[in-house]
């Protein structure tokens, strides 16, 4: 490209990319598009956006496509890789002046030097980090700030590098610029500090951003540039330094208002404080040694103490509380339990703790976390009242702890508490003490260090296991608590409510659970909403404990689905209603069948559920989730959901339906479930089958119960199934068979082989085309034994059930391999032997035994050279089946079964659905249940002998090892 001719055509096509037409913009995107491959190109680019005189939409599209540029053709192994002399260029370019006068281009052109610096410094790239040096010594405010701007993104970059020799090259750059950093920050904070006390805000205010981004480059050089940051006594001061500056910040921040500009960037710098202080530990725990004291005696003092009045804000007490609960928990400072095989460092930090830990400190801690901080604030009480919904589902789950002040003083609290609960479980217990009795109504306080209280022993529920008779309590006063009515009192009610829900898995007698149960149903019907979210929330924790008792619950089964129905409608954010959603799943799958009198009114609501959630994904994975559910409960009954289930299947695994993304796992959950308690096939049923192809073509995680619902179909009704699908099915599967894992082939094959189970005569035609490679499997002695044991499988299901097609099997194997028949079916024959141990399953060994027996009697040469082999199978088989009786002292086949029991469903165990009702009616069809191995043997040595006669059969015998035919004789005697 010529730069003059160039630029003049690429500002014109820049300026057709900004256009708000699309008409314009399109050819105009396809044009650079076409250019980005181009020499020349990001040096026009370059020129562009440096050119202050031009429009700075268009500079600010010149800025992101030289970005995405470096990101794709900077790397000189990239395709299309920019030329060496062109990237020279580039990078003087870069870096001749800091002087762009727009913030959002100026950090884009940061990002991008770091972007190249990633790649080139400081091999291709020496001058960068010089340059960068003496920019920030420039007077000029603008310079000195855009070259600290890129400073900073720079060094961000280089050292998130994790290679060991870029790590070291991040080492020897901090220690070449370190002290450096140290006076540039010390100078800028200085500045700032005079200039807040002359009262020039404008001033302060630029110097304040300065000294921001100086520390930001601290952080990052302090944190990864050294190996061991203890030894250097210039990171230690830095270290112990931003203690007295945290200090001084704090103090400023008195006299700057709330409406100032500085107000927010200095609340910015003394959270990047605090954040040096966390990385730091995080990194170097045992250099951080030097500084626990120092820490903790801050963090303490101003969050515990009166020291932080008037100067604290939320998101400092937060940072406080985090660099507490790290040290406290941090695995470096523990000891082992033999003290011996403890390093010095780890019992130096342990000692450090232990002196700062003293009874008095802890128990202030937790006086001030309970009743100060545990208390709700004005601002949630009047969330509770204005927007109980959004007050119930707060943020409290995940890293919540890191950000939000509430999660954070309750893990605090949980960390504290479990390192020293000995010192702090009377504390606790004495707070319990002296709330016993009811609480005045009028007093709010009171009521409020109550709701305080009783969520820490909820919290510490596990450590105060031994030391609180949880049963005793409840009798005698927490039951009472939820019966105050009272409105003021609502707080108590629902902790109290919430209390019991922590303690149901630590310690509650199960006899009690039923008149937990009428509490709980009591307070379903309370006036309060959020009491009653609560509760429901406690009724889940019960359903789903280890200890739950179907038959305690079934009394109230029906008034609480009632009111959890009323409660499921009533609330109206998204979130509530999959909260409540997930407790009624969780009751109707514990109680199962027992569900079915009272689930008319959610089975006619969840339509009108589905329909409005149309833009809520989540809200409808919590309706598939209770359709599973729902399903399993009532069984064969379920097709009476059809009309709806049908279409919620259909959608969920349509792939070609954008909420698939969201809803096919459950989908395709529901889908099986549906098909395993279905009585009878319907065509809408067999129609959503459609969806499979592609589901098999996208082979992701959900494949396996893919198979299971291809399975179910084939159980179901496999001769409609297999005429619409079963040509489909065999092409997916082949596709499927040249690209997948050793445990994929498997359940394809299990697939392949249940189609042979139900339809011996109809099913090897249908998948003809998969039969060749499992033959040549076995010939080759495929070499994975579940492989192989299920191509045994499916071939003897074949040979036992369908003898004219193994024939004509055998003679297009024949054509195909060049090799004579017999000289194959030998070659297979051998194989099979040499590999039963393959086989594991009792079924498919019985199965090989009576396969490889059918093909007797014969004068066929080669079967009556492995007519040994095949002896030694079926006395094998003989082993695994028959079973001695005791009364009769003969032996019978014990996988013979002989007329159809409805299995039993105990109290423990799911009731049998549809599909085991169908497996155990297909299993009185197949001959590995139907004949007996012991008389199968006996007629088919029977007819060999009549076959050859006298003299010619005692011959084949003598092919028998002597022991087997011992054995054989036992088994056989009676016939």
């Amino acid at each position: 490209m010529d730069l003059n001719s160039a630029s003049s055509v690429v500002l014109q096509v820049l300026t057709q990319a900004t256009s708000q037409d699309t008409a314009v913009l399109k050819p105009a995107e396809e044009q650079l598009k076409q250019w980005e491959t181009q020499p020349g190109f990001y040096s026009v680019l370059l020129n562009i956006f440096t050119n202050h005189s031009l429009d700075v939409n268009v500079r600010w599209l010149a800025v992101l496509y030289f970005k995405n540029g470096i990101d794709r053709y900077w790397r000189r192994v990239a395709p299309h890789a920019l030329s060496e002399e062109e990237k020279t260029t580039l990078r003087a370019g870069l870096i001749t002046n800091f002087n762009e006068p727009v913030n959002q281009i100026a950090t884009q052109i940061s990002v991008l030097i770091a972007k190249v610096a990633r790649v080139d410094c400081p091999r291709q790239w020496p001058e960068l980090i010089p340059t960068l040096v003496e920019s920030v010594k420039v007077q000029d405010d603008l310079q000195q700030h855009r070259a600290l701007l890129t400073f900073y993104h720079v060094t961000k970059t280089l050292a998130s590098k994790r290679l060991a020799a870029d790590r070291k090259l991040f080492y020897d750059l901090t220690s070449s610029i370190y002290s450096f950093t140290c006076s540039l920050w010390n100078h800028h904070t200085d500045t700032f500090l005079q200039q807040i006390c002359a009262g020039d805000e404008a001033a302060a205010a630029n110097s304040l951003e300065r000294t921001l981004l100086s520390l930001k480059v601290l952080r990052k050089l302090t944190v990864h540039g050294f190996v061991e940051p203890h030894w250097n006594a210039e990171v230690m001061g830095f270290l112990h330094a931003v203690f007295e500056r945290l200090k001084q910040f704090l103090e400023c921040s008195r006299s700057i208002r709330a409406e100032s500009i500085c107000r927010d960037r200095l609340e910015k710098t003394i959270i990047l404080f605090t954040k040096v202080l966390l990385d730091f530990l995080d990194q170097h725990p045992f250099s951080f040694t030097a500084l626990i004291q120092r820490s903790l005696e801050f963090s303490v003092s101003y969050v515990f103490t009166e020291a932080g009045e008037g100067v604290v804000f939320e998101q400092f007490i937060v940072q406080c509380m985090n660099l507490i609960k790290m040290i406290v928990k941090n695995y470096a400072y523990k000891p082992s339990k033999n003290i011996e095989d403890s390093s010095p460092e780890t019992l130096e930090a342990h000692k450090i703790k232990t002196a700062f830990f003293t009874y008095p400190t802890l128990m202030e801690i937790c006086r001030r976390l309970v009743t100060h901080y545990f208390l709700l604030t004005k601002e949630e009480l009047t969330m509770w009242e204005e927007d109980p919904e959004s007050f119930t589902v707060e943020e409290t789950g995940g890293d919540s702890w890191k950000y939000s002040l509430r999660p954070c003083t309750e893990v605090l609290f949980i960390d504290i508490f479990h390192e020293y609960n000995q010192t702090l479980t009377p504390v606790l217990l004495e707070m319990v003490h002296s709330l016993q009795g009811s609480t005045n109504m009028e007093n709010t306080n009171a009521i409020l260090i109550k709701d305080a209280v009783y969520n820490a022993v909820g919290l510490a529920a596990y450590e105060l296991f031994d030391s609180v008779d949880f049963d005793q309590w409840f009798k005698n006063q927490l039951l009472a608590e939820l019966q105050v009515s009272h409105d003021s009192y609502k707080p108590i009610r629902r902790r109290v409510i919430w209390l019991i829900g922590q303690w149901i898995s630590v310690k509650f007698k199960s006899d009690l659970r039923p008149v937990l149960y009428e509490a709980i149903c009591n307070l379903l019907q309370d006036r309060d909403l959020v009491v009653r979210i609560e509760a429901a929330t406690t009724l889940k924790l019960t359903v789903d404990d280890f200890e739950f008792r179907t038959d305690q619950f079934l009394p109230y089964l029906e008034s609480m689905f009632t009111l959890l129905f009323q409660l499921l409608q009533e609330v109206t954010q998204c979130d509530t209603k999959m909260h409540v959603l997930h407790v009624l799943s969780c009751v109707i799958e514990r109680v199962n069948m027992q569900i079915r009198p009272y689930v008319g009114c959610l089975v006619q609501y969840l339509p009108l559920l589905w329909k409005q959630s149309e833009e809520h994904n989540m809200l409808r994975c919590a309706i598939l989730t209770t359709l599973i559910h729902l399903v399993q409960g009532l069984g064969a009954d379920s097709k009476n959901l059809y009309p709806f289930l049908l279409p919620v299947i259909q959608l969920s695994t349509d792939v070609s339906q954008p909420p698939h993304v969201y809803l096919l796992e459950d989908g395709l959950e529901l889908w099986l479930v549906t098909l395993e308690n279905c009585p009878c096939l319907t065509p809408e049923l067999l129609r959503i089958f459609q969806n499979m192809s592609a589901l098999l073509e996208l082979s992701s995680e959900n494949l396996k119960n893919c198979f299971k619902i291809i399975n179910a179909y084939i159980f179901l009704s496999s001769s409609e199934f297999l005429q619409m699908y079963a040509a489909d099915l065999c092409r997916s599967f082949c596709e499927l068979l040249k690209d997948i894992t050793t445990e994929g082939q498997v359940q394809v094959l299990k697939v392949v082989e249940n189609v042979l189970k139900v339809n011996p005569v109809l099913g090897p035609q249908m998948f003809q085309p998969l039969l060749p490679s499992v033959f040549r499997g076995i010939i080759d002695g495929e070499r994975y034994p579940v492989v192989m044991s299920t191509y045994l499988g499916i071939m003897g299901r074949v040979l036992l059930q369908n003898a004219r097609f193994f024939s004509l099997l055998l003679s297009q194997m024949a054509c195909e391999l060049g090799q004579e028949l017999d000289q194959i079916l030998g070659n297979m024959i051998e194989m099979w032997v040499d590999r039963m141990d393959n086989i594991t399953q009792p079924e498919r060994r019985k199965l090989s035994a009576l396969a490889l027996l059918s093909l007797l009697p014969s004068l066929n040469g080669v079967i009556q050279d492995k007519f040994c082999g095949i002896i030694n199978i079926s006395v094998e088989g003989l082993h695994d089946v028959m079973t001695e009786d005791s009364e009769t002292g003969t032996y019978k086949d014990c996988m013979l079964m002989s007329h159809f029991e409805e299995p039993k469903a105990t109290e423990d165990e799911e009731p049998p659905t549809e599909q085991d009702r169908r497996k155990k009616i297909l299993a009185l069809k197949d001959p590995v249940h139907t004949v007996s191995l012991q008389q199968f043997i006996y007629e088919k040595l029977k007819a060999q002998q009549e076959l050859l006669g006298e003299q010619g059969f005692h011959a084949l015998m003598e092919t028998v090892d002597t022991e087997i035919v011992a054995q054989l004789q036992e088994f056989l005697q009676g016939f």
